[in-house]
């Protein structure tokens, strides 16, 4: 196995420079994509997708990417595959690896992405784990450049339960060198930890929701039950009751602030109608950069830094 290979499983396998780099790449492609031009760079190279997660945008946003970079997708399951039987990662990792050129995963823990990384003779990309979730957080980070410039020195306000989007974004702080000003309820707070954090000084917690988007320039939040603890719905509901992103913590945030949220979103739970519906919303461009950013990333990952 090359030593050469790059993989992407958490924000923190780039650096503030490829970050950088990857952010003028997704600006050109997506122009290129706007004006119709044609663009192969990654013809016959096959991607393959797994997923043991369920998914809307991170499959269409790979599968369509893949494809108008002019190479092809493959799509498996792990239910049907032998990875669903019990096959070692480790070694479908050795397999899957020699019939294509990158691989991106969809699961659960971690660790199973981290092991079939450590197998593979190609690039691995998380598509989102139960810890990370850093093709998301590509993508909104671009779309509030495209919206609002540098995010150096910026506040996001995060709204919700301290998940892997959560855990990305406080990474993607001390990469970039903003802070993350974070409210969840008791219980479900930061653990820093688990977030592979360098330190703490990049993000502060606040028990009130309301002070945290204080003064924010994005104000951000995801399902208070995300994937994997639907057994925990009910309980969730009523701690959360008080998180709820509505028009009033707009109100504290600046009067420029953006709304993200990475979807899918129940309107009345996280979020209120009038919010992600409403003139300071950005959900649906942040959605659209997923496929933009997912570009820039699989040609930097096979191709390295294009002129």
């Amino acid at each position: 196995m090359s030593q050469h290979i790059r993989h992407f499983l958490q924000l923190r396998d780039l650096s503030q420079q490829e970050i950088a780099y990857l952010f003028e790449r997704t600006r050109v492609i997506k122009d290129r994509f706007k004006r119709y031009e044609r663009y192969h760079p990654l013809i016959d190279r096959t991607l393959v997708m797994i997923f043991e997660k369920a998914s809307t945008r991170t499959r269409l946003s790979f599968e369509a990417g893949m494809q108008q970079l002019g190479g092809s997708a493959i799509y498996m399951n792990t239910r049907d595959s032998q990875l669903g039987r019990g096959e070692p990662v480790e070694d479908a990792a050795q397999v899957i690896s020699r019939m294509c050129d990158i691989v991106m995963i969809r699961t659960f823990e971690q660790d199973i992405i981290e092991r079939f990384a450590a197998h593979s003779r190609v690039p691995v990309i998380n598509g989102l784990t139960n810890e990370y979730h850093p093709c998301q957080i590509l993508a909104d980070i671009f779309t509030f450049v495209e919206h609002r410039g540098a995010i150096k020195g910026r506040t996001v306000a995060w709204i919700g339960d301290s998940n892997n989007v959560c855990n990305t974004w406080l990474q993607a702080a001390e990469l970039l060198d903003f802070k993350v000003h974070v409210s969840t309820p008791p219980g479900y707070e930061v653990e820093p930890e688990r977030a592979n954090l360098t330190g703490t000084g990049h993000f502060e917690q606040f028990a009130d929701p309301h002070d945290a988007c204080r003064g924010a320039d994005l104000v951000t939040t995801d399902v208070w039950t995300s994937m994997g603890f639907e057994a925990e719905d009910a309980q969730r509901r009523e701690a959360f009751e008080n998180w709820r992103v509505d028009a009033a913590m707009m109100g504290l945030a600046r009067a420029n602030a953006l709304f993200m949220h990475c979807l899918p979103a129940h309107r009345g739970e996280e979020v209120d109608a009038d919010v992600i519906d409403g003139p300071q919303s950005v959900v649906w461009d942040e959605a659209e950069n997923r496929l933009h950013a997912q570009k820039a990333l699989l040609e930097f990952l096979m191709l390295g830094r294009v002129d």
